[in-house]
């Protein structure tokens, strides 16, 4: 059967208490239009976010996840029910480049190279099988390498967001927290878009009731004194048309082709574990949902990704990772039907076509993105912690908590070592390398009781990442746990 041959799943309109719609079914066309949107509205919040945090173009990322959905829908031949969207796990690797004075096409170059080794790594899990992969990338490593991706931007949140509008950014932290514990349902699961919307309203609202704010500028560079909302971008931007050329001179961020340079690669590969865990996880979590066998799909999920980030960086884009926020939306309302997955993409490059709707997204001010960053980069590294617990990894065990203890301080710490001028390891680079050499090494001189007592650190038969996979709660709201997903589900 054609992956475009979709069933009607019983009269098109209702599911059956204990029935679910399946991948290769759908309801009426007018709900699955409807559930295509609601898909593209979970995404949203951290899809247009992250380019901003990455200095690149927020219209132009969502756009190509639009791309990318239909992508990796192709490549895994409509049996995965997934989105595509901005990945969070290369925020870090951009920031140490950009810090370093890199270009958003030296970013966009590294990120590209890292989405063909991805595209490879899914082919090596396709032919050879995950098991293989794990031995060289436990849980043990996998973990820690997601945990120091997040909490080596906490300077960033500090330094740069934070001191833009200390109030604003206090105001959504907590909205955003309360908002995700207490609000059951879809909204819970939506609590950073939410939380983008309210700061984004009260910023406007204190500039009229207060006036100017006199704070750090991440335009500027420096303190100056500004409102915290500009729209003059908004206003002049047309209501349809292709996101912008990159323009340097005018400090227009947006479709440009990447420069490829080394050192900003090797900032960049440890993203990839974090990809791998990320998909892994979501392909278990799709199985679990659906009943269906999907193991040996994972490795073509995995190049869909890769392929997915590849297509977008070549034109400037962001890059992209499967997404738990539409994992939890299918656990919802148990449509777990593909051409719904098309719709949300063909919508999503639809946005992409309004530089009005990407104009607006560029001027979110920097004191809402700070109460948001607080909050997404320490989930990204507690969700390394969560592989850590879920795969029982044994921390009274030497081999297991010493070198990746080093590893995360190096990566915190963004301690640095310099082989010369030109060539630096620094930060996620320096601690991911550490920490994965440092592991297999002391695993080679370890005693036989150590190695047998290591627990989850030592490869099993898988990566278990939670039900909801690694992004998972960095943009959602709700709980992991079967008896939460379970209320949702008949809500």
């Amino acid at each position: 059967m054609s992956m475009f041959s979709w069933k009607l799943h019983g009269d098109g309109k209702t599911i059956a208490p204990g029935r679910a719609v399946s991948p290769d079914e759908r309801l009426s066309w007018g709900r699955t239009v409807g559930l295509g949107i609601q898909h593209v509205v979970a995404m949203f919040g951290a899809t247009f976010v992250f380019p901003i945090i990455m200095g690149l173009n927020p219209q132009l990322a969502v756009m190509m996840s639009g791309v990318g959905t239909i992508i990796f829908l192709l490549i895994v031949k409509g049996k995965v029910p997934s989105y595509v969207g901005t990945s969070a796990a290369f925020v870090g690797g951009v920031t140490a480049v950009t810090a370093q004075g890199g270009t958003p096409a030296e970013v966009t170059g590294a990120i590209m190279v890292s989405g063909v080794i991805l595209a490879l790594v899914g082919t090596f899990i396709h032919y050879i099988g995950s098991a293989a992969l794990m031995k060289v990338l436990p849980p043990v490593v996998t973990g820690g390498v997601v945990m120091l991706i997040g909490f080596n931007l906490a300077p960033v949140v500090a330094n740069t967001y934070w001191p833009q509008d200390q109030w604003i950014a206090v105001i959504v932290m907590v909205f955003i927290v309360f908002v995700s514990v207490w609000v059951r349902g879809f909204l819970g699961r939506i609590a950073v878009f939410l939380g983008l919307v309210l700061g984004y309203v009260l910023s406007w609202i204190f500039d009229q009731v207060f006036g100017q704010i006199t704070s750090f500028s991440a335009t500027a560079g420096e303190v100056t004194t500004h409102f915290r909302v500009d729209f003059s971008g908004v206003a002049a931007a047309p209501w349809i048309g292709f996101p912008p050329m990159t323009d340097t001179a005018a400090g227009v961020v947006g479709v440009h082709l990447p420069v490829f340079n080394a050192a900003a690669i090797v900032v960049m590969l440890p993203g990839i574990i974090a990809l791998v865990a990320e998909n892994a996880g979501h392909v278990k979590a799709v199985e679990e949902m659906t009943g269906a066998p999907l193991d040996k799909y994972m490795g073509r999920a995995v190049i869909g990704d890769g392929v997915a980030t590849v297509v977008a960086t070549s034109v400037g884009g962001s890059p992209t990772t499967t997404y738990a926020e539409n994992i939890g939306v299918m656990a919802a309302t148990r449509v777990y039907s593909t051409a719904a997955y098309w719709v949300a993409a063909l919508v999503a490059i639809l946005f992409g076509l309004s530089p009005k709707f990407g104009a607006l997204i560029s001027a979110v001010p920097g004191g809402v993105l700070g109460g948001i960053t607080v909050v997404l980069y320490g989930m990204i590294g507690m969700l390394g912690a969560k592989i850590w617990i879920e795969n029982r990894v044994n921390f009274a065990n030497p081999l297991n908590i010493v070198p990746v203890s080093a590893g995360l301080i190096i990566a915190i710490g963004d301690v640095s070592l310099n082989f010369s001028e030109d060539f630096v390891l620094s930060g996620i680079a320096l601690g991911t390398i550490s920490m994965l050499v440092m592991y297999h090494v002391a695993r080679r001189l370890a005693p036989a009781d150590m190695l047998s007592d290591s627990d989850g650190g030592a490869g099993g038969a898988g990566l278990s990442v939670g039900r909801e996979g690694n992004q998972g709660r960095v943009v959602d709201g709700a709980e992991s746990d079967r008896g939460r997903r379970g209320q949702e589900s008949s809500e």
